[in-house]
């Protein structure tokens, strides 16, 4: 049975996995502390994602990740489902920054986000080393959002 959980202490206790969506933990660190960290369970950890306020319409997705023995079982896409509807009264946007490769917008794609904008050169000014998946090298954010509709207070 699966199960989704806030964490509000020890979070550094998840930060093998936190690792597998950002590879640099001092990134982790800027905000790790900021936002809201929720853990599915499906009798063991599967997925972590942590959620930080923008401002008063707009929240962030900044970190969601899966253990790779696990993905591709939509433990990731329930975890998003349930983040949207859990601040859907407080937000009308939420927000994804992801590297530019075909799986992970095609994932946040599928989730109902659509691509909003992009931060040129993001991954080479903020990490101390070229990030790739397979054989791409990340180099721009891209950022995607969703309409929550809420926003209600």
């Amino acid at each position: 049975m699966i199960k989704i959980d806030m964490i509000t202490r020890n979070r550094k206790q998840f930060l093998d996995l936190l690792l597998l969506a950002d590879e640099q933990e001092d990134m982790i660190d800027r905000y790790l502390e900021k936002g809201d960290m929720f853990a599915l369970y499906d009798d063991d950890l599967k997925s972590i994602c942590v959620v930080v306020p923008i401002d008063s319409d707009t929240c962030e997705l900044k970190n969601i990740a899966t253990y790779e023995k696990y993905q591709g079982r939509g433990y990731g896409r329930t975890l998003v489902s349930y983040i949207c509807d859990y601040y859907k009264k407080d937000y009308k946007t939420m927000l994804v920054g992801t590297g530019e490769t075909p799986a992970s917008l095609s994932f946040y794609e599928g989730c109902g986000f659509q691509r909003s904008h992009r931060l040129k050169n993001f991954m080479i000014d903020n990490y101390d080393h070229p990030i790739f998946v397979g054989d791409i090298q990340l180099i721009d954010m891209i950022y995607l959002k969703k309409d929550l509709g809420g926003g209600d207070r």
